[in-house]
């Protein structure tokens, strides 16, 4: 039975992040550890981040599940080349992640997953491009705990789980999003590092 816990804002369950990562990716197989490496590198950056800046108050418990959680959508999705074989456009990872994570119960996970692609998608980037993305809900991370998991997770990809980046080959990285997620980048780079 789940634990519920207040919260001034929602009321919400407890985790366990592994639970929830076996039912969906029920298999021992190269796309689980490619999730759960890339998964817990972002944790640990997050977990880092967290720790360096106490003055932020971050809610660590809920950086680690999210930041565990933020790509649960990516079986969904067709990216072979990391061994994804679903039917849907790698770039609908996020909402589908959050669609899981909603009928799960927890909601603030679910923003996370639909809101750490590049350094957030706005409306206007979506329509521009023809994003295949739901247009009734917010891509930008809001949350301290949500901008903390976009930024941690821009240093690594799962197409190279060895390698990390650094804040400049992040920076140019998503320069071919534009300028503005740059912008935005970097003035992460200030807060968190």
């Amino acid at each position: 039975m789940p634990i519920y816990y207040f919260h001034p804002c929602q009321i919400f369950f407890s985790m366990d992040y592994e639970k929830i990562i076996d039912k969906y990716y029920p298999e021992d197989n190269e796309l689980k550890r490619l999730l759960m490496h890339h998964s817990r590198q972002v944790a640990d950056r997050c977990l880092k981040i967290a720790k360096q800046h106490p003055e932020l108050r971050l809610d660590t418990e809920f950086l680690e599940e999210a930041a565990m959680l933020h790509d649960i959508g990516i079986f969904r999705c067709n990216a072979p080349s990391i061994q994804c074989v679903g039917t849907e456009p790698y770039i609908c990872h996020g909402y589908l992640g959050g669609e899981i994570l909603r009928n799960e119960g927890f909601l603030r996970h679910a923003l996370v997953c639909e809101r750490h692609t590049g350094t957030g998608l706005t409306r206007t980037q979506i329509e521009r491009q023809q994003l295949p993305l739901p247009l009734d809900r917010s891509y930008e991370p809001e949350t301290l705990e949500e901008q903390v998991v976009c930024y941690a997770d821009k240093f690594y990809s799962k197409s190279h789980v060895a390698h990390e980046r650094s804040v400049v080959e992040t920076a140019q990285s998503l320069e071919k999003f534009g300028a503005e997620g740059v912008q935005k980048f970097l003035k992460w780079v200030d807060m968190f590092e």
